[in-house]
């Protein structure tokens, strides 16, 4: 069974789809020097307003305009829904930690106890079941959360999954979505990955490991200095061919096929082989019933990294050798880890869509023997390939075509 795209959503540093876009194709981008917790340097981030945002908020804006493209109307009650994020709602536990914290630092008044952190009085003390004010909705921070609100937001009674795989959470999640229609257990769903990692552990952590850029995100370039956390993410409307065609809707592009594979090596840094990237590569090409000659254009993981950018350069190399147009766009909009791979995905199906290939923003002077994309290329788009590789040695690819 065919699946098609019909609708895409996109929240990113650089605005919504059109705007991400377009921005795009100047060679903007939308990292900026900021300074969101007053307790950590200020850092080149992806922030899409003045101060970070949460995954609820960012999840019911990109899934309206998803909606909204497929010309679609609320309810639909039949949809499927797989929307991933790497992160969850981490921000809102570092908040409620930190109020919890703080709460213990306080001084006692006169007849006050403290009770693990919380202040009681005699007045009102706490027994041992009784749930602590702060902690009332911790059921709305779970990692399900953004497929959850989904589910509210679109009034569905479908199907909801919550993939989480680091930065392959995105693929993983569209991959899903089109396992779904494919088996006829869905004729619509929607799905992709947001994520809102601007958190003061994400950053101190990326940070011990040594992996964040100093000025910013400069993918594939001899001078790169790491990666750029950003927020963002994309949904995108999946439907059967079949149920597309009856709708009279415009149609983005075919989803062909995609593989997904571990490396079971490394916490964080990739199997130095390639192997297992290279298999799951081979496995969407299978799956696609394509060649690498039928690829016109590969939207690359890219995070302006040492180790990423080399291992993905030689898979490249290996598995294309012939030579294939190449650019990440992460550069213009940080690297919104799982919600990356759904990003890019957007981003090939606008490259179809306008028969333009993206540029490789950040790019000042390559380090690798590729046919990267330096400014925007009109040409004959028909296949496109979305890579993501994420710690714990995930990888995905999936193909898109018209």
């Amino acid at each position: 069974m065919d699946v098609v795209v019909t609708g895409v959503g996109v929240i990113s540093a650089l605005g919504n789809l059109e705007s991400s876009w377009w921005r795009l194709l100047k060679d903007e981008s939308g990292i900026e020097q900021h300074q969101p917790f007053a307790d950590l340097p200020s850092l080149p981030l992806g922030i899409i307003d003045k101060l970070p945002t949460d995954l609820e908020t960012l999840t019911r804006l990109v899934v309206a305009d998803a909606i909204k493209d497929a010309n679609l109307e609320i309810p639909i009650s039949d949809c499927g829904v797989v929307i991933g994020s790497s992160r969850g709602c981490q921000a809102s536990w570092e908040k409620l930690a930190r109020e919890l914290m703080r709460g213990r630092g306080e001084g006692r008044e006169e007849g006050e106890e403290r009770e693990e952190g919380i202040v009681l009085t005699e007045k009102s003390k706490l027994s041992p079941h009784t749930p602590h004010p702060k902690l009332e909705n911790w059921l709305e921070m779970l990692h399900h959360q953004a497929a959850i609100a989904t589910v509210r937001q679109i009034g569905s009674t479908g199907i909801a999954l919550a993939p989480m795989a680091a930065c392959a959470t995105g693929i993983w999640a569209l991959a899903r979505g089109f396992e779904l229609i494919q088996t006829g257990e869905c004729q619509r769903v929607i799905a992709g990955a947001v994520e809102a990692p601007i958190t003061p552990l994400t950053l101190t952590g990326f940070n011990q490991m040594g992996a964040l850029a100093k000025t910013g995100l400069y993918p594939f370039d001899k001078q790169r200095e790491g990666l750029v956390l950003g927020e963002g993410g994309a949904v995108l409307v999946l439907e059967s061919a079949e149920l597309a065609k009856s709708r009279g809707v415009p149609i983005y592009g075919r989803v062909l096929g995609f593989g997904l594979t571990c490396d079971s090596h490394h916490i964080s840094a990739p199997l130095s082989s390639g192997t297992s990237g290279i298999l799951a590569i081979k496995q969407c090409l299978a799956r696609s019933q394509l060649s690498p000659y039928n690829i016109n254009y590969i939207h690359a993981h890219g995070t302006g990294t040492q180790l990423n950018d080399r291992n993905e350069a030689r898979l490249i190399q290996q598995l294309f050798s012939d030579g294939v147009a190449v650019s990440s766009t992460k550069g213009a909009t940080g690297h919104t880890l799982g919600g990356s791979g759904a990003i890019g995905a957007a981003f090939c199906l606008m490259a179809l869509k306008h028969q333009i290939l993206p540029p490789c923003v950040g790019l000042r002077e390559p380090d690798f023997n590729l046919d990267l994309v330096r400014n925007p290329r009109q040409c004959q788009v028909g296949g496109v390939l979305c890579l993501s590789f994420g710690f714990g040695g995930q990888n995905a690819a999936i193909a898109f075509g018209q």
